[in-house]
């Protein structure tokens, strides 16, 4: 896994093969073989996302504690 920090992208390389076609599903990206099997997949706007990962991790954390 790797991120960009200029473009602000996370790719994170979960097959190997050539990208016959992308997958567009709001700020992610998944990149599909021909066959149709992932290949990477790119978090747009990183920041926001790790931003927004952190939060729920911690409503978890604080649910579990308290659940």
């Amino acid at each position: 896994m790797r991120y960009d920090i200029e473009a602000n992208i996370i790719s994170w390389e979960i097959g190997s093969g050539k990208i016959a076609r992308v997958l567009e599903l709001g700020n992610f990206l998944v990149h599909l073989s021909p066959t149709g099997k992932p290949v990477l997949v790119e978090i747009l706007n990183a920041s926001t996302f790790k931003t927004k990962l952190s939060k729920v991790e911690t409503l978890k954390q604080i649910s579990e504690a308290f659940g």
